[in-house]
């Protein structure tokens, strides 16, 4: 068994570029760049399969003149003559037969006229009094597809009206490139899988879930190992066996350079690593390498970092194997809302939110780092900072990926401001009372959200700032803030705030006068529950430079409350729902006013309108009610002011 005391080192951190011509230069040698084998599958198989050699027809669509109406099929040369007042008769059988549509056309007619622009005389004749054109309403043979036409190319992935085709000119299956066979191999003695009540030091391990959603979203299969343990030698095997049945293997976690990291090793040991770190972010430590001709992705550990290695490396090979071309998005251009640093060296991905607001396109990023996997489900689109830039500015015009349709983003209402759990809720009945629509919430904090209003960036913001002068909540910023813009003050809900602190509250904290004595958790500047804390220490003469933690800062009422159960804080000021959302005490310090600020420009346009009805939802308001430290007896009131 291989000590954790062996730590591995980065062997390189080479741009992305090089490392993908490694990694091709390596498939090409083993006989692994170009697309798979066929196999042939029937066609009820057959969608979404890529076509592995051309389909031509085998028979003609029709194979016969066909009648493309209900009437009667007769000689063009008959009718020659037939007008309103100069109607011509026709003998039945010798002269018109009846057809119904599709029936074969018989010998010796070459045109059907419709049964209603005919008149019948007793059983054996009809009158006409118009003449029928040579092949009217007749579908002729090979009309549709001839027989040796070229149907379908290959390398062409496969819908369901193509399935059709291929059916109607003669076939019953067809030849498709095989699914490749990708190993996941998850890696870690943390790892415990979903379903199980973590213990702490413990992980879900659920990136295999999204690489395999990734492989199967491409065509491909997969093979889940159970979780290795962090030894080298289990996972050398572990990877030699894979490799003999798959085209793939990703080794999950493990790529990096601490002293449980063991794949570079690994892959060295049973066959060559090419590749070990890439300078891309998230997904630094990447590993590539070939086991007896078989491609290996280590893949970080982070889901971040893994589900990106999944877009930049595995989707196109995946692709490049079924003969498509690398994974196309649909790109848009907008305006970046928030100021955005980048490591100079590398290329930098950036999870960001896309919504339009009046005439503009706003980019909005996500909170970074690997480890968010919310960044994941949240994002509309991928920004990507090329090596060497130092980031970008607010304004700057950013060209994105697209994550989602862009119709999708269409149809999003965009609150910035400060962070409430119940604007999630709105969002849940936004999408349920008005299909097709959402309500999306960026966290910047009651003063970051009036800025925001400024700059024209936001449908509607959620504040509540205490005014020290009056005492009164929202009004005297919008005032001094928004003087120049046109907004209605729509009060959400009252809410209480107060300490959150350990269960039992060990360490008998009663009030605020305890900050002192006791590790602190702070929100960021800007946020109205820190606008609020600085007014209560300043009506009580507290220093904040007494207060260990009080330079800690966190963007949501979760993360605070997430801080004081995970030890790492005594307490922190927030609301009650986040204290009872992770089983803490709570010690309360008042009620506080969140108003919603909606620009008079958006508050008439329906899918402002449609959210702001719901303020009086009998069902919404009842919902918000049962949540702990909510009051919505003035919910829906516009505030004067």
């Amino acid at each position: 068994m291989t000590e954790p005391g062996d730590r591995a080192i980065y062997l390189e951190d080479v741009p992305m570029a090089e490392a993908q011509r490694r990694f091709q230069a390596a498939l090409e040698s083993a006989g692994r760049w170009e697309p798979l084998p066929g196999e042939r599958v029937a066609l009820d198989d057959a969608l979404g399969r890529v076509t592995a050699a051309p389909i031509y027809a085998r028979i003609s669509s029709p194979h016969y003149h066909a009648a493309a109406m209900d009437g009667y099929a007769v000689q063009a040369a008959d009718t020659l003559g037939a007008t309103e007042t100069r109607p011509i008769v026709l003998r039945l059988e010798s002269q018109a037969v009846p057809v119904n549509t599709g029936a074969i056309l018989p010998p010796g007619t070459n045109a059907v006229i419709m049964i209603e622009q005919t008149q019948p005389l007793g059983d054996d004749a009809i009158e006409i009094r118009a003449p029928a054109a040579p092949w009217q309403h007749v579908r002729m043979m090979g009309e549709d597809m001839v027989a040796t036409e070229l149907i379908l190319p290959a390398n062409h992935r496969l819908r369901p009206q193509d399935l059709g085709a291929i059916a109607g000119c003669g076939h019953t299956d067809v030849w498709v490139r095989r699914r490749p066979r990708v190993a996941l191999l998850p890696t870690g003695s943390e790892l415990v899988p979903p379903g199980t009540t973590p213990e702490p030091g413990q992980v879900i391990e659920y990136n295999s879930l999204v690489l395999g959603a990734q492989i199967r979203d491409e065509g491909g299969e997969f093979s889940r190992w159970l979780p290795l343990p962090d030894d080298a030698d289990a996972i050398r095997e572990a990877i030699e066996a894979a490799a003999a049945g798959h085209d793939l293997v990703l080794v999950l976690s493990g790529s990096s350079a601490g002293a449980r990291d063991f794949t570079a090793r690994a892959v060295a040991a049973c066959g060559t690593l090419l590749v070990h770190g890439i300078a891309v972010r998230p997904g630094h430590p990447v590993i590539m390498g070939m086991v007896n001709g078989v491609p290996v992705i280590g893949v970080p550990g982070y889901p971040v970092s893994a589900a990106l290695t999944g877009e930049l490396f595995v989707r196109p090979l995946l692709r490049r194997w079924a003969g498509q071309a690398p994974p196309g998005y649909e790109r848009i251009t907008g305006r970046l809302a928030r100021k955005l640093s980048s490591p100079a060296g590398d290329d930098d991905y950036v999870r960001v939110t896309v919504a339009q607001v009046g005439d503009r396109t706003l980019i909005t990023p996500l909170a970074r780092g690997a480890g968010v996997i919310t960044s994941l489900v949240r994002a509309d689109a991928l920004l990507h900072i090329p090596r060497f830039s130092e980031g970008l500015n607010v304004g700057d015009a950013v060209e994105v990926l697209l994550l989602r349709p862009r119709e999708v983003i269409a149809r999003t209402v965009l609150a910035v401001g400060s962070h409430d759990p119940m604007l999630d809720l709105l969002g849940q009945y936004v999408a349920s009372r008005y299909p097709g629509w959402r309500l999306a919430s960026a966290n910047v904090g009651s003063l970051g959200g009036l800025v925001a209003q400024q700059r024209g960036e936001a449908h509607l913001s959620g504040t509540h700032l205490l005014d020290p002068d009056t005492g009164e909540y929202n009004v005297g910023y919008v005032r001094r803030m928004l003087a120049q813009i046109p907004v209605r003050l729509v009060t959400f809900v009252h809410r209480e705030q107060g300490l959150i602190v350990a269960p039992g509250n060990p360490l008998g904290i009663e009030s605020l006068d305890d900050l002192p004595r006791v590790r602190f958790v702070n929100r960021q500047r800007g946020a109205g529950t820190r606008v609020l804390l600085d007014y209560e220490l300043e009506r009580r003469g507290i220093d904040p430079a007494s207060i260990d933690g009080y330079t800690r800062e966190e963007y949501t009422h979760l993360a605070v409350a997430a801080a004081v159960a995970s030890g790492s804080a005594d307490c922190g000021l927030g609301i009650r729902s986040a204290a009872v959302a992770l089983g803490l005490d709570f010690v309360p310090v008042g009620f506080e006013r969140y108003d919603l600020v909606v620009p008079a420009a958006y508050a008439e346009t329906q899918p402002v309108q449609q959210v702001l009805a719901l303020l009086y939802d009998a069902d919404f308001r009842a919902a918000v009610a049962a949540q702990p430290g909510y009051e919505v007896g003035e919910m829906g009131r516009e505030v004067p002011f």
